[in-house]
């Protein structure tokens, strides 16, 4: 990247975000919920799921999305979108993996649904070397059924993209051969690279996570009585898999993972690989350190307290748990830590009222690498955390939370 100062006029992203919120209620609620980030190390544009903290974030570059019209401004940001819509960033690849004729197909996929408002670029069904195919189908279809030249390239070995890249935190350090195998010179015009290199757990949160953003989207534009251009396939699809059951026990599993941290220390056990002779190495141990703040309030059922402690005794082995119980404070005399390997049996200690905002301050005033709430969610919305926060009830509160958050609410599937 140039170190050059920018003369040109700074492209503002988010003048662009707004008038889709206006036009396009289910992408504009979608995007606020969206990292996005301007960069260079890209030509056009790309979404991915960041690979340590298991987000979602879009990359455009600047000087491509000024050069557009405004119509093609929000045609390649409800592009980027689809990307996440139909689970080509966290979903399942093809048995060869990444490759030119995967990227191909995912924006012929999403492509059908953006009819005029892409850039030239930009491919499309029945057009040109694709004319053959028909819009409205899957990537999946629309991989299996790519024509064997369409018409670039020598010998079927087209320019093709570079790569994939080691995905260290910016998009676009890609590094391969770039062969095709039967689709000529043609690519997909944004930025793929990325999509393999991050584990199916980070994957499984991502997507529970998206699953979360994409209802809260749902809800926005089902109030405002428009889902813009989003056709009514689309919209059973999104529907259909909003209905589907969250695996509480993943995203459980990878909030403590993610909220994992890294403490170093010298030992002569781990030799330095680039002073052997002279310098200990460094062993790196992982570890976190998580609260658990336990409502104490009776609406929280025994069997989810039950199920809820199961999964920690499992995951105790990744970290070392404080339960914190509560109601209207916090029973600092019952607080406990959990410590690594060990195991433990849910006891109720205290009822009363519910009030977040005690173990909240409890938790802030601490060092504590992530919080987990237990609670039926019936009380005002607290104060806010300092380390990230994720919410579990039942499905039944889930679904009628008494204030609105954009932290992760995860029902437990038990017998409530």
């Amino acid at each position: 990247m140039s170190d050059t100062p920018d003369t040109k006029p700074t492209f503002d992203l988010n003048k662009h975000t707004a008038r889709l919120l206006m036009s396009e209620p289910f992408f504009g609620a979608l995007s606020r919920r969206i990292d996005k980030r301007s960069t260079t190390a890209i030509p056009t544009a790309g979404v991915k799921v960041d690979k340590d903290t298991g987000h979602f974030v879009m990359y455009y570059n600047p000087e491509f999305m000024g050069s557009l019209t405004d119509v093609q401004k929000l045609g390649v940001l409800k592009h980027e979108f689809y990307h996440l819509i139909f689970e080509h960033v966290t979903g399942r690849l093809p048995d060869a993996g990444m490759s030119k004729e995967w990227n191909i197909a995912t924006d012929l996929a999403i492509n059908t649904h953006l009819q005029g408002e892409l850039p030239d670029m930009c491919l499309m069904p029945g057009v040109g070397p694709f004319e053959s195919l028909p819009h409205g189908k899957s990537a999946e279809w629309y991989f299996a059924n790519l024509p064997e030249d369409p018409g670039q390239g020598d010998d079927g070995e087209g320019e093709g993209q570079d790569g994939e890249g080691e995905g260290s935190g910016q998009p676009g350090d890609q590094s391969g051969d770039g062969q095709g195998s039967g689709s000529g010179g043609y690519d997909s015009f944004d930025d793929h690279s990325g999509w393999g290199e991050v584990d199916q757990s980070v994957k499984d949160m991502a997507s529970e996570r998206l699953k979360d953003t994409m209802r809260k989207a749902a809800d926005e534009a089902t109030k405002a009585n428009s889902w813009g251009t989003v056709s009514q396939t689309v919209r059973k699809e999104i529907m259909d898999r909003l209905s589907s059951k969250v695996d509480w026990k993943k995203v459980l599993r990878y909030f403590v993972k993610t909220s994992q941290r890294s403490d170093r220390s010298s030992t002569v056990k781990r030799l330095n690989r680039r002073y052997p002779r002279i310098h200990a190495g460094k062993k790196i141990n992982r570890q976190a350190k998580i609260a658990i703040s336990i409502d104490q309030s009776g609406s929280v059922s025994d069997n989810m307290l039950a199920a809820f402690f199961t999964e920690l005794n499992k995951l105790s082995s990744l970290a070392e748990f404080t339960v914190i119980p509560f109601d209207t404070e916090v029973a600092t005399d019952k607080v406990y830590t959990w410590k690594k390997g060990e195991n433990r049996v849910w006891e109720r200690v205290m009822s009363g009222g519910t009030c977040f905002d005690a173990p909240t301050r409890y938790v802030n005033e601490g060092t504590f690498d992530g919080h987990i709430v237990l609670t039926d969610l019936m009380a005002p919305k607290p104060i806010a955390s300092k380390c990230q926060r994720m919410w579990m009830t039942t499905k039944y509160y889930a679904a009628r939370p008494y204030f609105q958050t954009n932290e992760q609410v995860i029902a437990i599937d038990c017998d409530e």
